[in-house]
């Protein structure tokens, strides 16, 4: 309501102002006509048909000023359409001049219209630009003793223009914009809104110190993302905040303003382009299909409900132990897919008969097998709890759905499974071993998908580091020379889901993830990104290889075979044949071996797989009886 009075004030002292000043102009173009004579305007009677007219004349200038949307526009963002629109209307406003005349037999001077025109337009843009000036100084005023953000800008197209602009009209800025940088050389020299293009992408460094600046604002959306990531890279050198846009397709939907320019995160760094995925095959797959994804409210399986949602299933079922995370993915689908045919469940992979009653009952004809525990030291600590629920879990899952006869059984794997160092690693790679077996079988299409880091996945190392920055420091890294693959959690769903139609028997889907990264590079870089200098505001400190870590993750086995696919990102392993009696023999003596609480199950997993590799000092009971008892 007080927002309403305001606009209604401020519409009334516009139009008041706009009287007063078409009152005058009026006087002024016919003062200018007879050369600041009044005497001579008076002998002629010119001024008495000036009284006449001049009532009726303002009053319909004013309701054309109205129907062209005037006094609804903001002038603090006044662009071309403004300025044409007060043109048009001052035209109009003039031209009325003409009509009255005809209409009442009065006359004016014949010039006396033109000079109105012209005058008109230069005393209603006063007025409204006089808003805007009264309306920066008092900004300036206030914001004295504000600290002003020195800003860079990179990037003097469309994009960057908006910046600018947002930067230096919004209310909520308090950057300063100070120059601009592009790589196009005709547009060094050139001035958007007032602030100089000063240079190319090159000269970051030198343009920083030179400004003093203190954020740069990355605004080329639609630029690759090596490109994207070379820029960054350049910008991290320096101890500014960085920020970007997040995408072209704001630009489009016209919502670039201060909240959509986010700080720059870690994956903007990343130099390879994002994974693209035939939309129309996933459609083709996912409609019309009842959909399950076991761990649906964990961070890869909450994201696959979210595309799934979106790819039209019959009905998408979630099933979880974790009652808090399946209810937060419950709302925020109900929320975003009111359509869609949700179930939520409650329960675990590992109770056999849940697991078998869920099929039964909803007969899911694709099944996305997300539940797992995944962290490596935990694990490492607990190795029964990881072979129950990793192990044991996806048997169940995988038995159910080859005995319902599901279409597909989709299993989320990882790199750590590859040539295993810990017992999360061998855990997942058992895993792929029982689809493998499953797929030589059944008619259900079983295949797995394996990727490596996910940024910003509960528990990974993302998140870790952006608390301890929060908190001040340090930043802990295992190792100096501990390397990782990484990609988003929206890629590596993608990749689930292109993997589902193109499963047919066994196959395991890779994703070529580009380069690895440093996780000590990763530290810096996100240091950096926060505005500290590491080492200096930020401790780096390195603590040592955890239990069962590696300094490198592999994405394939030496026996697996790497095929194309039509996606030229994503690559197929075949998995080599397992012995059905010898398997099962072995997993039974795994399983026995979980059940005995004196027993070290270490040895009974190098047995089912061989390239698991135990260090000496995590042994710990394994013997040479239990070694023989989980011989075959």
């Amino acid at each position: 309501m007080k927002k309403s009075k305001k606009y209604i004030v401020r519409q009334t002292l516009l139009i008041a102002t706009d009287l007063i000043a078409l009152s005058f102009v009026a006087f002024w173009s016919l003062w200018i006509r007879f050369e600041f004579d009044l005497s001579k305007m008076i002998i002629t009677g010119y001024f008495f048909n000036l009284l006449k007219m001049l009532p009726v004349t303002i009053i319909l200038s004013l309701i054309v000023f109205k129907f062209a949307g005037l006094y609804s526009s903001l002038w603090e963002y006044a662009g071309e359409q403004e300025v044409v629109r007060t043109i048009i209307s001052c035209f109009v406003s003039s031209f009325m001049w003409i009509i009255i005349q005809l209409i009442t037999g009065l006359r004016l001077p014949r010039s006396f219209v033109f000079i109105y025109f012209v005058f008109s337009m230069l005393c209603i843009f006063m007025v409204r630009l006089s808003y805007r000036i009264l309306r920066r100084v008092k900004e300036n005023r206030r914001s004295k003793d504000i600290k002003v953000i020195r800003t860079m800008v990179i990037g003097a197209g469309s994009a960057g223009a908006l910046v600018v602009k947002e930067l230096q009209q919004s209310s909520h800025s308090r950057n300063k914009v100070v120059c601009v940088l592009d790589d196009d050389k005709f547009k060094i020299g050139k001035l958007i809104h007032g602030v100089s293009v000063v240079g190319n992408t090159s000269q970051i460094e030198e343009n920083v110190e030179k400004y003093k600046i203190d954020e740069i604002v990355l605004a080329m959306p639609s630029v690759s993302n090596k490109i994207r990531s070379e820029i960054l890279n350049a910008c991290k050198n320096t101890s500014c905040t960085l920020k970007t846009l997040p995408g072209i397709y704001q630009l489009m939907n016209g919502e670039v303003n201060i909240q959509k320019i986010r700080n720059v995160e870690i994956e903007d760094l990343l130099s390879r382009e994002s994974i693209k995925v035939n939309v129309d095959e996933i459609i083709g797959y996912v409609k019309g299909k009842v959909v399950l994804v076991t761990g649906g409210g964990g961070s890869i399986g909450s994201e696959l409900c979210r595309q799934i949602a979106s790819h039209q299933p019959k009905e998408l079922i979630i099933f979880d132990i974790y009652e808090n995370s399946a209810y937060a993915i419950q709302q925020e689908l109900k929320r975003t897919h009111p359509e869609l045919n949700l179930t939520v469940l409650i329960g675990s992979v590992r109770d056999k008969e849940r697991v078998n009653n869920i099929f039964a009952e909803y007969k899911p004809n694709l099944v996305y097998h997300a539940a797992a525990h995944k962290h490596v030291p935990l694990m490492e600590n607990s190795p029964k709890e990881s072979i129950k629920n990793n192990v044991f879990g996806t048997l169940n899952v995988a038995e159910a759905a080859h005995t319902y006869e599901a279409e597909s059984f989709i299993l989320i794997s990882t790199d750590k499974a590859v040539n295993p160092t810990n017992i999360m690693g061998a855990s997942k790679r058992i895993c792929e071993m029982i689809v493998c077996r499953y797929a030589e079988v059944s008619d259900t299409k079983f295949a797995c998908v394996r990727f490596g880091n996910v940024l910003g996945s509960n528990g990974s190392v993302i998140p870790l580091f952006k608390k301890q920055i929060a908190a001040g420091g340090p930043v802990t890294v295992t190792h100096r020379d501990i390397i990782r693959y990484f990609m988003t959690i929206p890629e590596a769903v993608s990749l689930v889901l292109q993997a589902g139609s193109y499963a047919k028997k066994g196959e395991i889907f890779v994703l070529d993830m580009g380069e690895p990264v440093r996780i000590d590079d990763l530290a810096r870089n996100m240091i950096k990104l926060s505005g500290f200098e590491p080492d200096v505001d930020i401790k780096v400190e390195y603590t040592g290889l955890r239990p069962g870590e590696k300094l490198y993750e592999e994405l394939l086995m030496s026996e697996e075979g790497l095929g194309k696919t039509e996606n030229n990102l994503i690559y197929i392993g075949k998995l080599e044949h397992i012995d059905k009696d010898v398997f099962e023999k072995k997993l039974g003596l795994l399983k026995d071996a979980i059940s005995d609480n004196t027993a070290d199950i270490r040895a009974c997993v190098k047995a089912l797989v061989p390239t698991y590799r135990i260090k000496p000092e995590e042994q710990g009971d394994t013997t040479e009886d239990n070694n023989e008892a989980c011989a075959v």
